[in-house]
Parts: structure tokens; sequence; C-alpha cells
């Protein structure tokens, strides 16, 4: 069974048009149907704007969908009551695309960290500082980091960080959302390389988002093709990036160039 499944996903807005138009609503995710398997990774490729993002929050039910639904390991995603969410939210997490944004500027990285910690009442204060040092290090800083704040470190240093906070409660699943769009690609390779080391370490199911086709095929084992709202293609990574069908998706194999590891 799969880990996650999402059914019929719609997610509407109020217009801002005039006359006829500002009576329809805006369709950010248009009746999105997909599985995700445990262990793997579902690449989420489009271009800015297709409603890639937003389907990343309705499966975490950071936004509430207009219709449709998801379940999370035969979990009822939308239906959980406060409680249920709670617990539910310890296996799914984000990494967000802005390294800074994400980082509460007033607190530490040991306070970062320690937040999901803290939220969930997980442990005391010597296990919660030891799980802190576990994380720094699995994300390739050293301790010493623990005692400074965020402007204090570089943009690939800050997203090391936010991706050790969505480590903290061990989640089983997480939803990177353009995790290195903000980063060079010198950075921005390193941290798609620890990303793919962490899912190995730790079991890590991923929902990777990105305008990225290169970035995309290097990390995922599965490819979702995401255009104004829609899934218009999705299969193995190995099937998409080399026999893909629709139009859209070549486009995007065709406008980006070859990564290398």
């Amino acid at each position: 069974m799969a880990l996650v499944e999402v059914q019929n996903l719609v997610k509407e807005y109020p217009s801002t048009g005039l006359g006829a138009a500002a009576r329809a609503p805006v369709r950010a995710v248009d009746g999105v149907s997909l599985a995700i398997n445990a262990g793997e990774t579902l690449g989420l490729v489009g271009e800015s704007g297709s409603g890639k993002s937003t389907l990343g929050r309705l499966i975490l039910r950071l936004i509430e969908p207009t219709s449709g639904s998801v379940s999370f390991d035969g979990h009822d995603v939308l239906r959980a009551g406060a409680g249920e969410l709670r617990h539910l939210r310890r296996d799914m997490q984000i990494v967000f695309q802005d390294p800074f944004g994400s980082l509460d500027p007033r607190f530490t990285a040991e306070q970062i960290i320690a937040e999901p910690l803290v939220i969930h009442g997980v442990g005391n204060s010597t296990e919660r500082r030891a799980r802190i040092r576990e994380l720094i290090k699995a994300v390739g800083m050293d301790e010493s980091a623990l005692r400074r704040y965020p402007h204090e470190f570089s943009g690939g240093q800050r997203q090391r960080i936010g991706i050790a906070r969505a480590l903290a409660l061990r989640p089983r699943f997480i939803v990177a959302d353009e995790p290195v769009s903000a980063l060079d690609v010198s950075v921005g390779a390193q941290v798609m390389n620890l990303l793919a080391r962490l899912q190995r370490e730790y079991a890590l199911t991923y929902l990777f988002i990105s305008h990225s086709m290169p970035l995309v095929r290097y990390l995922a084992t599965r490819i979702a093709v995401m255009l104004r709202g829609k899934i218009v293609e999705i299969g193995d990574a190995e099937q998409i990036t080399t026999s893909p069908t629709h139009a859209y998706t070549q486009s995007l194999l065709g406008a980006t160039p070859e990564i290398t590891a």
C-alpha cells in the first residue's frame, strides 16, 4: 500500500479578474490524484505557477483543500481532528524553499532544531540536546554552529539547519519544496547529495518539488509533471526523461542543461 495517497484534490481561490472572469474561481490544483510509495522519491516538476507548492502544502494540510482526499499510511489527513493531526505531523514534515525566511532570526540554530521537539514534548532536556547534536552532524555541520544565529550562516548552511529541523521528529515523509532553488549551483549540488544520503540513512520518503527537470531526474525514482494545476504525465524517472509522451514534458527536458553528479 502507498504511504501517501491523493485522490481528486482541488484547491480553488477567488478570482481577481473583472466581469465574468471575476465569477470563476482559479483552480491552483485541479483534480490531482497520485500515490507515493514508502522509501521512494516522487519528483514533482513544472514551471512557476503550475501549482506544485500548493499541492505539497495541501498534502501536509498546511492549507485546506476545496475538495478531494489525502491519506497517510491509511489515515485520513483531511478529516483528522486536532489531536490526530498533531500526531501525524511527527511523520510528515517540510523543507521550505527560502532557507533564510523559514528560520526565526531570533533563535539560535540549536533553538530552531529543538523547536519541534519542544512543541511535541519529545524527550527531556538532556535527550533533546543529544538529538540536536546528532542532527547537526547528520547534515554536515559542526556542533559549534548550534550557538549561532541564522544571519551568521550562508544560504547552504541555513538550508542544512532547515533540513535538520525537518528531521528532528524522525518523520517518514518529507516534502522538499524547491529546496535548492535559492542556492548557487555548487552549494545546491551539495544539498542534493545530502538529501540523497539522508534518505538512505533515515529510510525517508520524499516529495521533491522543483521547476528543474535535471534536479528532479537526479533524485527521483518517479516523476510527475504538473501544468496549470493538473498532473499531465507521471511515470518512472527513466521513462519520463527518455520517452516523454506529453509535449510539455518534452519542452521541460529540452529547456534545461544536463546535470552531472
